[in-house]
């Protein structure tokens, strides 16, 4: 190629090379344009973004001040709520001062003997139901420990009569002071002692044989004779007492030595579960009449004393629970029927539950059909399974 035809390219040349720049320029002006308005549209959303960072900021300042004076307000209400409990406590204890003094209790030796004869006549005569009760226990249907509340020894009950949901825990074998809840719910949820009320007995009470029947407080009195106190819970006065008619009284349980008359109660009413030196092997059985706490009739029972922990009446049975000095399994070894309707040997072996140790105290329910026991500081519940005595 010659050197004039090279010169007449270099224009063509030229001009291309100008037109491949302008378009590059043209590309690179329509990728910045695209660059600022990506930047333009991220700078919105970033501005958006921290405003409303900055108000959910806002709001939860505001509702943590909120809560903060909410707490504030509930704290001084429960200072206040405090200050009215313990001026409550305060006036509940002067009134309690204020009750009139219990009626002296003295012991009619005449009356003694004579009731002690009554009785005597009447021993191991067959009982006359009062109800159409038939019923006996088959077995344990179900356990229920409530919680731990006191001693290792106790008792707890409701009223075995009445409708009342109150319940009663006498903490401890001698005191003179029971524990009230309002409602089993009150009992199961607080622990402390100091959220129950108080009643204070004019007489101290000793073992775990007590009863509260048809808004009545039946216990043992701690000194002295061995007396039934029949206590008014509504007016908080002794409406009676009775020495018991039993002389040279022992430890009714071989396993609790602290109780010497357990007081119960089944669909037939009244009755005191007790033992003596002149059959000291064996326990007997008293029905009470709940309104003078007379002895209407006595039993000797063929139910040995040795390695029993309780003792509860169902339809006129009295139903023995034995265990051994090293807890094992608490059970129902020997029956023992008023009536005569259910021979021992066709009575259920009732087994309950191995737990802790070994029942202080175990409270039949006629209305519930439930035990309410004591075994070593836990409360529990036993719900028993009934059949009827000929079908045993």
């Amino acid at each position: 190629m010659g050197p004039w035809r090279c010169l007449l390219l270099l224009p063509l040349l030229a001009g291309a090379l100008r037109a491949q720049q302008q378009q590059f320029m043209e590309y690179v002006e329509r990728r910045l344009t695209l660059l600022e308005e990506r930047i333009s549209q991220w700078h919105d959303q970033s501005s958006r973004y921290s405003t409303e960072l900055r108000d959910f900021k806002n709001q939860v300042l505001g509702m943590l001040e909120t809560a903060e004076k909410e707490r504030e307000a509930m704290r001084s209400e429960a200072e206040s709520a405090a200050v009215r409990v313990d001026r409550l406590e305060r006036e509940v204890d002067y009134l309690e001062t204020q009750n009139p003094a219990p009626p002296c209790v003295e012991v009619d030796e005449m009356l003694m003997e004579k009731q002690v004869a009554t009785a005597k006549q009447r021993k191991n005569e067959k009982y006359t139901k009062l109800t159409d009760c038939s019923d006996t226990i088959a077995s344990v249907r179900a356990m229920k420990i409530l919680k731990r509340f006191g001693s290792t020894s106790g008792l707890w009950t409701k009223d075995a009569a009445g409708n009342s949901e109150k319940i009663y825990v006498f903490d401890g074998t001698a005191n003179d002071t029971v524990y009230v809840f309002p409602r089993m719910r009150e009992f199961t949820l607080f622990s402390a002692s100091r959220k129950a009320a108080r009643i204070k007995l004019p007489y101290p009470w000793v073992g775990t044989g007590h009863l509260v029947y048809d808004g009545h407080l039946y216990y043992i009195r701690q000194h002295g004779p061995f007396q039934v106190i029949k206590f008014n819970l509504a007016n908080k006065t002794v409406v009676d007492s009775s020495v018991f008619p039993a002389e040279e009284q022992i430890p009714v349980f071989g396993l609790s030595p602290f109780t010497y008359i357990e007081v119960a109660a089944d669909e037939e009413g009244l009755w005191a579960i007790y033992a003596t030196k002149e059959d000291e092997k064996n326990i007997c059985l008293a029905k009470l009449d709940p309104i003078s706490l007379d002895i209407e009739q006595m039993w000797d029972t063929p139910c040995p004393r040795e390695n029993a922990e309780g003792a509860f009446v169902v339809c006129g049975a009295l139903h023995v629970v034995y265990n051994t000095r090293l807890p094992s399994r608490s059970r129902v070894q020997c029956v023992f029927d008023v009536s005569g309707t259910l021979a021992p040997e066709d009575a259920s072996l009732v087994y309950f539950p191995k737990r802790y140790g070994s029942h202080s105290s175990m409270k039949y329910s006629p209305r519930e059909r439930q035990i309410y026991a004591w075994d070593d500081g836990y409360q529990i519940i036993y719900r028993m399974e009934m059949k009827k005595k000929l079908e045993v």
